[in-house]
């Protein structure tokens, strides 16, 4: 019996000791996680920085000058104190425009005035009065051309700080309604001519066009876009070209 007995102990004991075994390696085992440091995100920048001083010239006609708005009305004064406000930066202007002046006249101005060189802003919008006064078309294809070289070598020599602005079409407002009478549609398509071919040269020369005479365009059914003399532009209006200029002007004054 004791050999029996001492076999039937052996298989207890090793049951015993295989349970406890098992017990031990299923035991779940405690890690402690490793520490994720989350990355830096840098805020977007909300403004792109600007010289402290920006020299800005404004070229063209009566639109450029203002006629029948006050003085901080016209575009250029707008603009200058809509880029101050944004920037911390002192914006100097110059205008060289005189209602009536055709291309040739802003030329010979320009050539006059001998301004300097070192304008890191330039806008150029010029044409109204040679289709206004029935000049050859012909005209203005040579001397835009003359003009926008003009306007980029004034800008430092830089391109990018040249901004064109689409010729108005006062066939939208009360004078020009009166003068044209069923005409209006004949205005209104020498103006695309004009401002298409400035466009598509402006396009294959790499100077930046903002076209404001849709904006004009809605000078009969909105009164207040038309100023007191029936013909040009209102302050409002003026608003309206700057708010469509600035995205280009923002690019244009990047350092």
């Amino acid at each position: 019996m004791k050999p029996h007995f001492k076999q039937i102990v052996t298989i207890i004991l090793s049951v015993f000791l295989l349970s406890c075994s098992s017990e031990t390696d299923s035991a779940p085992t405690s890690t402690t996680p490793p520490i994720v440091t989350p990355p830096i995100v840098t805020p977007p920048t909300t403004q792109i920085p600007i010289a402290s001083m920006v020299n800005y010239l404004a070229l063209g006609d009566s639109y450029t000058i203002g006629q029948s708005v006050c003085a901080t009305c016209r575009f250029p004064e707008q603009l200058k104190s809509s880029l101050s406000a944004m920037y911390s930066s002192t914006i100097s202007l110059k205008i060289i425009a005189t209602t009536g002046w055709t291309t040739s006249n802003l030329l010979a101005a320009i050539d006059s005035q001998k301004p300097e060189s070192n304008y890191d802003l330039v806008t150029l919008l010029i044409g109204v009065n040679n289709q206004y006064q029935h000049r050859d078309f012909s005209v203005y294809e040579k001397e835009f051309p003359e003009l926008v070289s003009k306007a980029i070598m004034l800008a430092k020599g830089d391109r990018k700080n040249v901004v064109v602005i689409s010729i108005p079409d006062y066939a939208y407002t009360p004078y020009g309604k009166n003068i044209a009478g069923d005409q209006s549609a004949k205005i209104s398509a020498e103006i695309n001519k004009y401002n298409s071919f400035a466009e598509n040269y402006c396009k294959n020369n790499q100077v930046e066009f903002v076209s404001i005479t849709e904006i004009t365009r809605e000078g009969l059914n909105s009164p207040n876009l038309v100023a007191s003399d029936g013909l040009h532009p209102s302050e409002i209006a003026y608003k309206m070209f700057v708010d469509k200029m600035m995205p280009k002007i923002k690019i244009a004054l990047q350092n």
